[in-house]
């Protein structure tokens, strides 16, 4: 019988690490006497980077008493207390190569249910002074595991742990980390990983990346930018324009799955290039591609779109890339956006219309006013081609006309969407402001969705350059690298918009996006720190740095569930 040994909790603070100050919930330390276990974490517990850390479905922490002992032995230590690994719940028992991902387990009140294996980070090896501790649990095998909350109740230490029920596929901790990160995979075993409707959404996307690698048949797309044709240019609204891009020679375009976005780097005034991405808004043909760019108030890039570029200009391009993208399946869908945030989902509606796909879909869109709602005769066109379409638009300053039932004034809230009568097994797409997406996203939970099938798109880059490393300064904007420029390959931050040349001066790509401010996350999938070695995973390769070692032109390296950013590279 497993028992839980120590229940350890500790609050975020700040810890001075290699002269910066990073704001982490690492330090953790045992309590006595029962403790209550919420939905997001134990109580008197915090994590200073949630975007790597906690939440619902890493509410809870596990590290085995049998780690401990090996570690003692491997490090040579003696003071390794219970906590010192950032757990939660410290246990006798649940060894990795036993405890399955989806299984539940009963302890004290509550009820939890394993979500995936622990991804490491710098943090621990500042917590026990070993700088290389992250990338030894990985080498190891020795990760540990969180837990989601189904109930939430008392814990506390000498509680039996039982199991109430074993994961749909018996596939354990240790066989699901190796999956990830050791050569070699059984495809077969990919494919019983993503159908464990509990594992996280983050390793589920990691897993859908490598069985897409692992399928016969070149990759569409081509190595970093080649120039496209401006075909023409369409206004949607007035702060709206289609930009409709094809090849040179009138060769056919790659075809990009729906959802994707392009990068396109401008040569903008006098300064170095601008890169932006923007989503693909329709299923692409064999002959163009379509964007359609907002114009911002004081965006440089959106500006020159819509006053400079015109038919017959040509566009440095990136293949279509994005893992935000329509999965095949059964269950119904929901296509959620506000603004200019329509145009993945756009591309979606378009693929499943072509298709006549019998699913049920739910269109759900808030813009301003009809003046602003871009494509809306066009969404409206494509549902009516759908045998099981429901259409539902907000309008924030604008009253619907009586001949319009599929339109409200306001903002979709709790109690409207729970009118919708969305299905709790359906696969949501959300795109828009954060803040939309974060709302919707917890309407769309608290029906009864599960929080692995509701994926969103955020083209900003995220803020923290490294994941709770505070600054006396106001975050900067990501700029060219100071110093002399390189000479190297062209390395571009797609997200953050910055295209600069490869030089000897930086010792990794990870030191190089410091130095231009990128916004960047390496070691949250991979789990090894960026102190000792930084490794790059793209597909089902993994590059490993310093030194740097390119990959092949064009490459899409990213390094976390949620990338900062992605980097291509134009060898």
């Amino acid at each position: 019988m497993a028992t839980l040994l120590s229940v350890n909790v500790g609050m975020p603070k700040d810890v001075s690490w290699q002269g910066r100050t990073v704001r982490t919930g690492a330090w953790k330390a045992p309590v006595r006497g029962p403790r209550m276990v919420r939905r997001l974490n134990v109580d008197g517990d915090g994590q200073g980077d949630l975007a790597g850390h906690g939440g619902e479905i890493r509410a809870v922490l596990v590290y085995q008493v049998e780690s401990y002992r090996y570690w003692q032995k491997e490090l040579g230590r003696d003071d390794l207390g219970f906590g010192i690994f950032g757990e939660n719940f410290t246990v006798d028992g649940m060894p990795d190569e036993e405890v399955c991902i989806g299984d539940r387990y009963r302890i004290g009140e509550a009820e939890f249910e394993v979500t995936q294996p622990r991804v490491t980070c710098y943090r621990v090896g500042m917590r026990l002074g070993e700088p290389t501790m992250a990338a030894l649990l990985v080498a190891h095998h020795r990760p540990g595991f969180y837990l989601r909350v189904i109930a939430e109740g008392h814990v506390q230490a000498g509680d039996e742990i039982v199991r109430t029920r074993r994961g749909p596929e018996e596939l354990s901790v240790a066989d699901t980390d190796a999956l990830l990160y050791l050569p070699g995979r059984d495809p077969a075993q990919l494919r019983r990983a993503l159908n464990i409707p509990a594992l996280s959404p983050g390793w589920q996307q990691s897993f859908r990346e490598l069985a897409a690698a692992e399928r016969p048949g070149p990759e569409p797309g081509w190595p970093g930018f080649k120039p496209l044709r401006v075909a023409r240019v369409v206004p949607e609204t007035p702060a709206v324009s289609s930009v409709y891009l094809a090849t040179t020679d009138g060769s056919p375009l790659p075809e990009a799955r729906p959802g994707q976005y392009l990068s396109l780097r401008l040569a903008v005034g006098d300064t170095d290039p601008a890169v932006r991405s923007y989503s693909l808004s329709s299923a692409p043909t064999a002959d163009n591609y379509r964007i359609s760019v907002k114009r911002e108030p004081h965006g440089k890039v959106s500006g020159y779109i819509h006053a400079t570029l015109r038919p017959g200009d040509l566009v440095d391009t990136a293949s279509p890339r994005g893992t935000f993208v329509l999965e095949p399946g059964t269950r119904p869908v929901v296509l959620a956006s506000a603004g200019i945030g329509a145009t993945p989902l756009l591309a979606m509606l378009h693929r499943l219309a072509a298709v006549r796909d019998p699913r049920p879909v739910w269109w759900i869109h808030t813009a301003h006013d009809r003046a602003q709602h871009a494509f809306a005769a066009e969404s409206h066109a494509l549902l009516a081609r759908l045998p099981h379409a429901h259409e539902h638009i907000y309008y924030t300053a604008g009253a619907p006309r009586p001949d319009e039932p599929h339109i409200t004034q306001g903002r979709p809230s709790a109690p409207s969407l729970a009118a919708l009568g969305i299905p709790a097994d359906a696969d949501a797409y959300l795109c828009g402001p954060t803040a939309f997406m974060d709302d919707l996203g917890g309407f769309l939970r608290d029906q009864g969705l599960r929080p692995e099938r509701i994926h969103t798109e955020r083209f900003s880059a995220l803020p923290a350059l490294n994941p709770g490393v505070t600054s006396p300064t106001s975050a900067r904007r990501p700029h060219q690298p100071p110093g002399p420029a390189g000479t190297g390959p062209l390395v571009t931050f797609a997200r953050s918009g910055v295209t600069t040349a490869w030089s000897a001066a930086h010792a990794s790509l990870l030191d190089l996006a410091e130095a231009c401010d990128i916004p960047t996350r390496w070691s949250c999938r991979t789990g090894v720190c960026h102190t000792c070695v930084t490794h790059l995973v793209s597909g089902d390769v993994t590059y490993t740095t310093p030194p740097l070692e390119l990959p092949e032109a064009g490459s899409v390296l990213v390094c976390c569930s949620e990338p900062a950013d992605e980097v291509v590279l134009d060898l």
